[in-house]
């Protein structure tokens, strides 16, 4: 078999690269999907929702959510990674996709780096510490000190919810249990929305839910919120403690965060435009405004700046993983 010479590979090469330019200078020129890899109602849930008519307002084209729950997001995650790198699939990745899991689960169905190109970090959010109400006046449970005595008189009689196996709020409650020397029943859901609806209901206790998606039900007295678990307060709720200075659990901390990406090989020209049009869109008063109160923090850096903190946050989740003890249910 010959091998191309020197010239030609130069010239295949400047052949291909004004396609490769094409494509992207033309995106978008059809729907872009947005893969939330949890049920609707979560805090990933809401915020794609929210950023998605922004997006499709300075992009042109439909920006369509699709909820793809299952396996602490796993099953959302390893379709965006096999889809097509070319700008019309996204993942609105979270800190259990691409921080959590590769250390939590001993085979995943695609690889956090290699699969995945990072586009921006959208959100930060605290998670917070929610009881049913009912049941916590009945237990007599007023604040976390409250909780961890009543848990280690009655290990396995509190019924923790959570959004999925390998999600902050799975390793949010046990890295809380591990601190504290407690046990309590863990319930995967596959999002925050059916978890906060049992939650609701009475037949589950307790969860350490993101603070978006509990956020309503705290305002409206429907759900007891004990602590945040960021190592300062929240700006939307001043008057709910950290769980490090509630308890006191001390050094105790795990917040969550949010974000775009895309397949691997997507054009970074497209990678770039989708990023500096979130940034844009979280940037504007009325949407900045619009997550800050309900816990967020929105963000909307570069794609090498959330490569960095994704990067950061699988080590240290990996050791929380360790510390804990965490298992998949």
């Amino acid at each position: 078999m010959t091998r191309p010479t020197r010239r030609q590979l130069i010239c295949a090469l400047a052949l291909a690269l004004p396609a490769a330019w094409a494509q992207a200078q033309a995106w978008p020129a059809k729907p872009i999907r947005i893969v939330v890899p949890f049920a609707a109602g979560g805090t990933t849930d809401i915020l794609a929702r929210a950023l998605a008519p922004e997006l499709q307002k300075a992009l042109g084209q439909p920006v369509v959510v699709d909820n793809k729950p299952g396996a602490g997001g796993n099953l959302g995650a390893a379709e965006v990674a096999k889809s097509p790198a070319d700008g019309y699939t996204l993942l609105m990745g979270t800190v259990g996709t691409h921080g959590i899991n590769a250390a939590l689960y001993p085979k995943l169905p695609y690889d956090p780096v290699k699969d995945f190109v990072p586009v921006t970090l959208v959100a930060g959010v605290p998670n917070v510490l929610v009881f049913n109400p009912a049941k916590a006046e009945q237990l007599g449970i007023k604040n976390v000190a409250d909780l961890i005595r009543y848990a280690r008189a009655n290990p396995g009689k509190l019924n923790m919810a959570s959004s999925g196996n390998g999600t902050s709020i799975h390793l949010s409650g046990e890295l809380f249990k591990s601190m504290t020397g407690t046990y309590m029943v863990h319930f995967p859901y596959r999002g925050s929305g059916p978890a906060l609806i049992d939650l609701l209901g009475g037949s589950m206790d307790l969860m350490f839910d993101n603070l978006p998606s509990s956020m309503q039900h705290i305002k409206a007295g429907k759900l007891k919120a004990l602590a945040v678990t960021s190592g300062v307060r929240s700006q939307a709720l001043p008057e709910v403690p950290t769980i490090a200075e509630a308890g006191p659990v001390k050094g105790y901390e795990a917040s969550s965060w949010f974000g775009l990406l895309a397949p691997a090989g997507t054009p970074m020209e497209i990678v770039n435009r989708v990023q500096q049009e979130t940034a844009k869109a979280l940037a504007s008063p009325a949407l900045k405004e619009r997550l800050q109160s309900q816990g967020a923090i929105p963000s909307g850096n570069t794609s090498a700046e959330f490569a960095r903190l994704i990067d950061s946050e699988t080590k240290k989740w990996a050791q929380v993983v360790k510390v804990s003890g965490a298992k998949v249910d």
